[in-house]
């Protein structure tokens, strides 16, 4: 058996397949298999994959992984030599244009696909954005600094803190507007807590992400770059917001507030949702079109309020039947200062949890009340068990969001100890994380199946 067969001193099915039909790494190859043919890619192998499969990308920018006994004829019908890194460019320089900083932190917004293990890593540098997304410099005079290279999940206070501080340094210097770039799944947590820990900002703070890493054809990356740098740089609304893909096609992007939006599906483009409101605005590469006036408008001035402090003993407890009074009582040995809980219907537990609650209360935890419905109040007054639990300390938060609640949790205990300031804190509203009402068109949840829903997704489908 030859070197080329052999991966790891281990006999190499793949190896010797690639060899067998004269396919190389980085070749765009057509495999054909038992059942169909394939076209795409030969990828390097991953350090974790085994060796009985080939992997190609294929033109829609999946991957798919080939087991090499199946794979009865490969022909390699081009090749192009990899280059692992997106060349940077220098953003020029217009004296006509403002000034926009981009503050990376990492995410799919800002990755490539790591060929070592296979996975997409935060990889690009500032310049590689601008590299990759040459029309930014037709919006504004863009300068970029990364300050993490993290996966959003890694994201926590201490880059809360950081961040909301690089972003009031930048105001202060006279910025038009900031854009964060952030991963997807924990982005309304950072856009809660600039929104609690930089106030009455006087441009616009846009967080932007991507569903869909840069190397996939699909990818919302670039389209969500623009929407969000023109937004910083033309946007009248100066408020924390998200800016990401509207439709699931590439006609607009919508911006949310940063207090009422969550991530609401894995995958789609248009995963982002404002929740018991509406958006603040539509964008596209041309114009806004606002959706609203109570907004926060943009100003000349450089004057604005950052009080970023967390206290990181904070935890959200959400409830399910049968849920155990020590699940509690585990976060309350363990210190945690403050818990919020997402309920059931208006803001509910069992019974069996009001021992703990009491034991929370006599422990000075503060114990706060959100809905999992996300949709909706809490409204504690209604039922017995609502009035029995605030008899026991639990306070309800009307419409804030579980993790919208969290975070200014945090937020609040990172500024006291005293919990009545604690619960003034919680309960004077900051920016719409708290409304007085949810409008007649907040709640759209369309349930497909239904002649009357299908005939009108279809009038819209693309």
């Amino acid at each position: 058996m030859s070197d080329s067969e052999t991966y790891k001193g281990y006999k190499d099915p793949a190896l010797s397949t690639m060899k067998k039909f004269g396919i190389r790494v980085w070749s765009d190859a057509v495999l054909t298999t038992d059942d169909d043919s394939f076209e795409g890619i030969v990828l390097p192998r991953s350090e974790t994959a085994d060796g009985d499969h080939i992997v190609i990308k294929m033109i829609t920018g999946y991957n798919v992984g080939l087991r090499v006994d199946r794979i009865r004829d490969a022909k390699e019908v081009g090749f192009k030599e990899a280059h692992y890194k997106i060349p940077e460019k220098e953003f020029p320089y217009d004296p006509k244009k403002s000034r926009v900083v981009l503050l990376g932190t990492g995410g799919t917004i800002a990755s490539r696909l790591d060929y070592r293990t296979g996975a997409v890593i935060p990889a690009f540098t500032p310049g590689e954005l601008y590299g990759s997304v040459p029309e930014l410099a037709d919006l504004c005079n863009l300068e970029t600094e990364k300050l993490f290279g993290v996966f959003s999940e890694n994201m926590g206070p201490e880059q809360y803190i950081t961040l909301a501080k690089r972003i009031g340094d930048e105001i202060e210097k006279g910025v038009r507007g900031i854009v964060v770039g952030h991963g997807t799944d924990t982005m309304h947590h950072t856009a809660a807590a600039l929104s609690f820990m930089v106030q009455n900002s006087p441009v616009p703070i846009v967080m932007v992400g991507s569903q869909r890493s840069s190397d996939r054809p699909s990818s919302d990356a670039a389209l969500n770059l623009i929407h969000s740098v023109k937004t910083a740089a033309d946007c009248d609304i100066a408020e924390v917001m998200v800016c990401m893909f509207g439709p699931t096609s590439d006609e607009y992007g919508l911006l949310h507030r940063g207090t009422r939006v969550r991530k609401m599906h894995s995958s789609y483009r248009s995963t982002f949702r404002t929740l018991s409101d509406i958006p603040l605005a539509m964008v596209d590469r041309n114009k806004f079109s606002y959706l609203r006036d109570d907004v926060h408008r943009r100003r000349n001035d450089r004057d604005v309020n950052v009080n970023a402090v967390f206290d990181d003993r904070v935890g959200i407890l959400y409830y399910y039947p049968n849920m155990k009074a020590d699940m509690m009582d585990m976060m309350v040995e363990n210190g945690y200062k403050g818990i919020v809980i997402a309920g059931t219907g208006l803001g509910h537990v069992n019974k069996p949890l009001y021992p703990a609650l009491k034991r929370a209360q006599d422990a000075g935890v503060a114990v706060y009340m959100t809905v999992q419905t996300l949709w909706g109040y809490a409204q504690m007054y209604v039922y017995e068990t609502g009035r029995e639990m605030m008899d026991l300390g639990v306070i309800p938060l009307q419409n804030m969001l579980p993790e919208v609640a969290y975070i200014k949790l945090g937020w609040a205990l990172g500024q006291t100890d005293d919990l009545d300031r604690v619960k003034e804190i919680m309960l004077e509203p900051v920016n719409g994380e708290i409304t007085t009402r949810e409008p007649y068109n907040g709640y759209l949840v369309f349930q497909g199946g239904i002649p009357e829903v299908d005939e009108f997704v279809s009038e819209i489908r693309r």
